[in-house]
């Protein structure tokens, strides 16, 4: 009888574009990828998450990356630094995050021959503003993701863009709710039990994310509400344009602006109500970490935000950059009696156990990975 043949223990890199991200929602998958005898490579800048991922095991190689704009020279740079790691380290697997890492790691893999999968974590402002960036954009993934292994999606409007820009190999697609979500790191939450109702808003400060419609809605609704209504803003400034905008707010007491913090669990403990009025998602972490807590959602009628929400039952949807209708949202939600606030809190807990675990999530990607 013939020997069962024992799986080969790998060598996996992965690329991304900041330390926060992967281990705040990829930790997990990274542990079960090592936890299988796996040595697991991790190339991205230095931030303040690397010496925990460290202590996890992963091996660290810094590698700097311009996360916002198209510099060619910068961008040339980082595809000759990926061409270096990748013959050095000449890995069995290449796993790419976020958009320069999924084209200029999937190049440098292809170049050489080495089998590489990526995830597509959002479109960006590159693709979703059209134009000229657009048109190159889709022509650099069309390069880039030729011979992948597998392209995960977080959202089908994501993975049907794509697919109808001839982008992704046919067959190679791969559709995932999100990173997930670790329901015993985000337990259930009890609902505020207080008269006044408070919105939070947890994320990146930049235009894209609805800051601008979020301070108009704000201000209309502490102008109609007064003190029974507010707004907790946390997240540092991706665009230091709105340290002003944000500034004067605060002092106006529209909202209290509460900068970065590195943990959330207080704030969301808090609210009454989330609200991420953003212009494109991936998969918004922060709704699938709110609604985890047990908390009603506010957010914008699109792709990576909606999959977060049943409408009227676990939160309410807006049309993006519409200040009005997140107005009229807000209002809504202001009228609700307490009873129904904390009961959709309870459906959007019960709507990340049912579709968005985590382990689950993490077990479907292995499995596409074949780890």
């Amino acid at each position: 009888m013939a020997c069962r043949q024992e799986k080969k223990n790998k060598k996996i890199l992965i690329l991304a574009n900041n330390d926060v991200g992967l281990y705040r929602f990829r930790r997990d998958l990274l542990l079960k990828m090592k936890s299988r005898g796996n040595e697991v490579f991790i190339s991205l800048p230095y931030g303040e998450f690397v010496d925990k991922l460290k202590e996890d095991g992963m091996h660290f190689i810094e590698t700097d990356i311009d996360r916002r704009g198209i510099n060619p020279v910068t961008d040339l740079r980082l595809f000759f630094r990926y061409i270096k790691l990748l013959r050095s380290l000449r890995p069995d697997l290449t796993v790419t995050y976020t958009i320069k890492p999924n084209i200029y790691g999937g190049l440098a893999c292809r170049l050489l021959h080495l089998p590489y999968a990526a995830n597509i974590t959002g479109l960006g402002s590159a693709i979703e503003n059209g134009g000229f960036i657009k048109k190159l954009v889709l022509t650099l993934y069309r390069l880039a993701l030729k011979r992948a292994k597998k392209v995960f999606f977080e959202n089908q409007g994501n993975l049907d863009t794509l697919t109808k820009s001839g982008v992704i190999p046919k067959g190679k697609e791969s559709l995932l709710p999100g990173a997930g979500i670790n329901l015993q790191q985000h337990p259930y939450l009890p609902y505020p039990d207080k008269e006044e109702v408070r919105f939070l808003f947890v994320g990146r400060i930049m235009k894209e994310k609805g800051i601008d419609e979020l301070l108009l809605a704000a201000e209309k609704i502490r102008s109609q509400y007064g003190d029974r209504a507010g707004f907790d803003i946390v997240g540092g400034f991706d665009e230091e344009a709105y340290a002003e905008k944000l500034t004067t707010a605060a002092e106006k007491k529209t909202v209290n602006y509460h900068g970065h913090q590195s943990d959330v669990a207080p704030f969301y403990a808090a609210a009454n109500c989330v609200v991420l009025p953003s212009y494109h998602e991936g998969m918004s972490n922060v709704l699938l970490e709110a609604a985890a807590s047990g908390r009603p959602l506010i957010t914008s009628d699109i792709p990576g935000c909606r999959e977060a929400v049943l409408p009227g039952e676990s939160g309410i949807l807006c049309p993006v950059r519409d200040p009005q209708a997140l107005t009229d949202a807000l209002a809504e939600f202001m009228e609700f009696p307490a009873e129904k606030r904390k009961e959709m809190g309870r459906a959007s807990r019960r709507l990340m156990e049912e579709r968005f675990e985590k382990s689950a999530v993490v077990g479907k990607t292995l499995e596409a990975l074949e780890i």
